[in-house]
């Protein structure tokens, strides 16, 4: 399938690992896709990105991901789950800090695979690259580019979609900055 990649999906894709890297994690996820996306200039995604305005808030972005990870990377709607059933979230994480420190459910991203220098990707960063390939051939594009890369990020259920949204770049804002209001899209392969 990466043969199919312009040549700017495949910096963004690069470019997750680098981040992976820089983070010391074990696996490219699809929250280091979404960071490389953010990187990458001159590119139709990136003028989406920009005219969402979510490359002047990456700081909020990054802190979004900061507190998911400090609920062991719980989704609202997990979390809203887990209250109707009586599992307070936020009592969780506080007793469980408590006892073993804070951010203790974020796991220790340097622990893990330090050595190698291979770094799987993610079930979910895998999906985000298949959505971005049935996105591209709804739209009838002969390859994948960043801009797939970004709307699949949105269509996949998960943390990196509900921070998205939370600011302000769901499937359809993301759509409508790529393409305009030109009907051209409902490509969204389910």
């Amino acid at each position: 399938m990466f043969e199919r990649f312009t040549k700017g999906a495949r910096a963004a894709v690069t470019g997750a690992v680098t981040h992976a890297e820089r983070a010391g994690a074990g696996a490219i996820t699809e929250e280091y896709l979404l960071f490389s996306l953010l990187d990458q200039e001159g590119s139709r995604a990136s003028f989406a990105v920009a005219a969402l305005g979510l490359t002047d808030r990456r700081a909020s972005i990054e802190a979004a991901f900061a507190e998911t990870r400090r609920r062991g990377g719980l989704t609202k709607a997990d979390t809203e789950a887990l209250a109707d059933l009586g599992i307070d979230v936020t009592e969780v994480v506080a007793r469980v800090e408590d006892a073993h420190g804070a951010g203790v459910l974020a796991g220790d991203r340097r622990s893990r695979r330090w050595w190698s220098a291979q770094r799987p990707f993610t079930a979910g960063a895998k999906s985000v690259l298949e959505k971005s390939l049935r996105i591209a051939l709804g739209r009838r594009d002969r390859f994948i580019g960043e801009e797939h890369l970004l709307l699949a990020l949105t269509a996949c259920p998960g943390v990196v979609a509900e921070v998205l949204a939370d600011h302000g770049a769901t499937y359809t804002t993301v759509e409508r900055a790529l393409y305009g209001g030109d009907g051209h899209g409902q490509a969204m392969a389910g």
